[in-house]
């Protein structure tokens, strides 16, 4: 058996870490996970709260999804794309049952990334245009053209990118300050024509599609009115654009509804690219989902994409799986009714620490502004720079008090596994108390 000190230093030694300088980096070394928890190698167990990824929606080692991968293992785990088999016919026809609109067919990938590269090539190959249009404050993947389209400043050290992403302003009401003295609508209204605009200066004639996060992930939670995501759908139709949504993170019952559009039913996307918890991990895979209206073209024209792990068998099999749990175990309203015993705690919690700032999210995607300030708004952390001294305070603390979460400048997410219960959203929200008292001492209010 390998001691724990050598996984970590054999891990340090022989692999590389993600977005990191490396010597920096002392893992945990995580030996196994049940339910909403793991367990590192010394046997002391983390409650999840942020799903690792915001992916593990089933938690972990979920039996009915164990068990089907262990019976498609036996029988065939790869065949090769052009190919197909039995999984692959059924989650196609389980993800045009759970889409939203007139989303009809697949394109299975192995990931996030690769579902939003697809959903570009597939925007670009369809309307013969060349220009997407981004938002700042989005993340949509960390190869070239994804790492592109994101606004994330993870973009910077790939910049230029491609040449034909066109940044789009954020419909930020708690910085932006056009929204200071309007009403969340009356805000958005004025962001969505600021795009309209932008789509006219760009030239409607380049311009292929608007990519938006159905509900904004990493960046923040940034969520606005029914009325942005209505204008988009108008601006789309009105220039021929295609309405792209970047689903990968708020899919699949994370905010209460299958899907985060699905809160928007005037804004039905023609491209919906999504992953995490298609599988939760369990297995690797990607989807880009597209109209019928798109689909049909491509019964005639070639459809330029492609992967040697594209409709990955056992892939497959872990999705239907994973569908199967959401469906059976009503995990989508469950999401939507333990998000409101998280989003109340998380209430309780303002009332008592004033470094919480802004409390934005739905179903069981919530988050926590951390400020200096409540009347200024000065963030804890600046965005886009290193982590100050309180917020990693605070994140040291979660972490020695065995709750496991994403702590990102002046932000913390509360994203655990729709199974949580609430008497674990108790247990987590009693170590974030915790955490929130330090951060109280930084206070300058």
């Amino acid at each position: 058996m390998v001691a724990p000190a050598d996984i970590v230093q054999k891990s340090k030694d022989y692999t590389l870490l993600s977005w990191s300088a490396q010597g920096a980096w002392n893992p945990i070394p995580i030996e196994r996970g049940e339910g909403v928890y793991v367990y590192d190698a010394h046997g002391k167990r983390y409650l999840d709260w942020s799903s690792q990824l915001v992916n593990v929606n089933i938690g972990h080692s979920h039996p009915h999804v164990v068990r089907a991968i262990q019976e498609q293992v036996a029988k065939l785990c790869y065949v090769e794309p052009s190919s197909t088999t039995g999984p692959r016919a059924r989650l196609g026809e389980l993800m045009a049952e759970i889409t939203p609109g007139s989303l009809t067919k697949t394109l299975f990938c192995n990931g996030g990334t690769d579902a939003v590269e697809n959903a570009m090539k597939i925007a670009r190959l369809y309307t013969g245009r060349q220009k997407i249009l981004t938002r700042y404050r989005s993340y949509h993947g960390g190869t070239f053209a994804a790492a592109s389209a994101g606004g994330d400043p993870r973009r910077l050290a790939n910049e230029p990118g491609v040449p034909w992403i066109v940044r789009m302003p954020d419909p930020y009401a708690y910085r932006t300050p056009l929204y200071q003295g309007r009403t969340q609508e009356e805000g958005d209204a004025i962001i969505a024509d600021m795009v309209e605009e932008i789509v006219q200066m760009e030239g409607p004639e380049y311009c292929a599609a608007i990519l938006v996060e159905g509900y904004s992930g990493t960046s923040g939670v940034i969520q606005p009115s029914g009325v942005y995501y209505q204008r988009l759908r108008e601006i789309c139709d009105k220039y021929g654009l295609l309405l792209m949504v970047d689903e990968v993170m708020s899919g699949f019952g994370r905010t209460g509804e299958w899907f985060g559009i699905d809160h928007y039913p005037s804004a039905m996307p023609d491209v919906l690219a999504t992953a995490k918890g298609i599988t939760c991990g369990y297995v690797p895979l990607g989807a880009t989902v597209v109209s019928d209206k798109i689909a049909r073209y491509f019964d005639d024209h070639t459809l330029w994409a492609g992967l040697t792990y594209s409709s990955h068998t056992l892939a497959m099999a872990a999705g239907i799986a994973t569908i199967e749990v959401y469906r059976s175990e009503n995990l989508i309203e469950r999401s939507r009714e333990m998000g409101k015993v998280l989003r109340q705690g998380l209430m309780d919690l303002a009332e008592k620490h004033p470094v919480i700032g802004d409390i934005r999210g739905a179903g069981l995607h919530q988050l926590i502004e951390i400020v200096k300030n409540r009347d200024t708004r000065e963030p804890m952390s600046p965005f886009n720079g290193a982590p100050s001294e309180a917020m990693k305070k605070a994140a040291a603390y979660l972490k020695s008090h065995g709750v496991s979460t994403i702590v990102r400048w002046n932000m913390i997410f509360n994203t655990p596994p729709l199974i949580i219960t609430e008497a674990q959203i108790q247990e987590g929200l009693h170590v974030m108390d915790g955490a929130l008292s330090i951060l109280d001492e930084y206070y300058e209010g």
